[in-house]
């Protein structure tokens, strides 16, 4: 039995119908590349094998009338594979949209909280004899960056290696009895008290020394300070869905010239989309946009699979036109918005999540969509940009070749888009997700991103005086070998939330 901290239970509490709280993932395969040849049968039977090997994919939420904290998770005695892993085909032609369109409805579907919350959809039929699987796991469990290292897992760097056997010794351990629970939870509740009076004091500290900065000009963004768009009000629970890659040489070569981090110049890419976007509209504010950016706070060996976020409030100067002019404003607005958030405790955030109640988060969730209250207040920030560090060699996910890992986070009430963004053995894989009704094209979002990194590129190589190598710059993949030692997936984790992480990128739900 293991508890829910504040944070995980939080993710719970505030999802509506409408508001799904889970994170998505796009994996593009390349079935040629599996031992033996692909069928769905044989991926099936790799994924129960690394599922049995997993406990974070047999846990489901446990709780009782009796139970005053937040739920529990506990072995499922009846986990079946097939619950969790589906199968379908896009519709022809099989292309991009047809592929996106498809994701968006699975990712627009609740998980089943009688099990454990996650599935994998494996979608045939795509054009170029691909093969995707769209993944679904639940906020609760995972944040952007435990569910890289779950995935991680699930996958190798060599399609040869060793599997794990199917432990048939394995036995599901029985749920905890409604006392046990009601009394492990009255335990932690008598503590909130003393905790509460602990978290007011820095609390405070926290608010008088952002007025201070404020009047310094040295403070991040406020929230509740952004202008208002069409993807900021009440959502529906129709999704849009779009994908994208650029290369991350490209990306470090803008990075080296202009003297920024890779962080800056995705804000920027980010930046100078949305400004095309909401200009083909009609709607360009004459502000700067502004969005959360989560931030992993991750520490040493604490539990992978819980929620170790806070997020970061930053400022996307969507009002300068030239794409340089964009990159420093960014550069000069992250390196003061950095320096406050390192002034923050980075836990406060989980600190305050423990006094998180079901009944009424839940309620107040509820009433807050009913009444379409997203669209009475100012806007709390216009959309969340997530980057997360992935893999930067070749995987192998259940022996397929990863070829692209678009990351899908959630999207909120009043704030409808959400652009993730991970690193993959050489490029930068981009996910786009919004609510369809605030964004139904995506692709215009998507198509401009690596337009604004040629153009950033062009003016990078004009600054240092290099030329455009012969050929484009490709996804490294080296040769495959035949036979190779079992070796572990590549580190995934986040960075930490030190100065040296706050400095390169920042990484969450996603």
């Amino acid at each position: 039995m293991e508890r829910l901290s504040g944070l995980d239970a939080s993710f719970l509490y505030l999802e509506t119908p409408t508001q799904l709280l889970h994170v998505c993932g796009l994996l593009i395969l390349d079935p040629s590349t599996v031992p033996g040849g692909y069928s769905f049968a044989k991926l099936k039977h790799e994924l129960l094998l690394r599922s049995r090997a997993t406990p974070a994919f047999r846990r489901k939420l446990h709780d009782s009338a009796f139970n005053v904290d937040h739920p529990v998770w506990i072995d499922d005695e009846d986990f079946d594979i097939d619950r969790h892993l589906h199968r379908a085909a896009v519709p022809s032609p099989g292309d991009r949209e047809q592929l996106a369109e498809t994701c968006a409805h699975i990712a627009g579907q609740p998980l089943d909280r009688n099990r454990p919350l996650w599935e994998f959809w494996v979608i045939e039929g795509l054009a170029d004899g691909k093969v995707a699987v769209m993944t679904k796991m639940h906020h609760a469990s995972v944040d952007g960056v435990s569910g890289a290292n779950l995935m991680a897992a699930l996958c190798e760097i060599d399609p040869g290696a060793p599997r794990p056997g199917l432990d048939r010794s394995y036995r599901a351990a029985h749920a905890p009895s409604d006392l046990l629970l009601a009394a492990d939870g009255l335990a932690h509740i008598a503590m909130r008290p003393l905790k509460l009076l602990k978290l007011l004091p820095g609390t405070a500290a926290v608010a008088s020394n952002w007025i201070r900065r404020a009047r310094l000009g040295t403070a991040m963004p406020p929230p509740f300070s952004a202008p208002r768009t069409s993807f900021n009000g009440t959502i529906t629970g129709h999704r849009s869905i779009a994908y994208i890659g650029v290369s991350l040489a490209d990306v470090k070569e803008i990075k080296q010239a202009f003297g920024t981090t890779v962080n800056d110049v995705v804000l920027a890419m980010c930046a100078g989309s949305l400004r095309g976007y909401l200009q083909d509209r009609g709607e360009l504010p004459d502000i700067p946009l502004l969005t959360m950016v989560p931030v992993s706070v991750r520490e040493g060996n604490e539990a992978k699979s819980r929620n170790k976020v806070s997020g970061r409030f930053t400022s996307l100067p969507t009002n300068i036109a030239d794409p340089v002019e964009s990159l420093e404003a960014v550069s000069a607005d992250n390196k003061a918005t950095k320096e406050h958030y390192q002034s923050i405790s980075a836990k406060i955030l989980q600190d305050w999540a423990q006094f998180a109640a079901p009944a009424m988060f839940g309620l107040a969730m509820r009433t807050y969509a009913a009444l379409r209250l997203a669209e009475r207040h100012p806007v709390v920030h216009n959309l969340v940009i997530s980057n997360v560090p992935g893999p930067p060699v070749p995987i192998y996910f259940l022996g397929a070749e990863v070829l692209g890992m678009y990351p899908l986070g959630p999207v909120f009430h009043g704030a409808g888009l959400n652009i993730t963004v991970l690193s993959n053995n050489g490029h930068l894989d981009i996910g786009i997700i919004a609510c369809l009704e605030q964004v139904p094209h995506p692709w215009s979002l998507a198509d401009e991103m690596p337009n604004v990194i040629a153009q950033l590129l062009a003016a990078a190589r004009q600054r240092t005086g290099t030329k455009a190598p012969a050929k484009p710059r490709a996804r490294k993949t080296p040769a495959r070998k035949t036979s190779a030692p079992k070796t572990s997936a590549p580190n995934t984790s986040a960075e930490s939330s030190s100065s040296k992480a706050a400095g390169n990128r920042s990484a969450g739900s996603k």
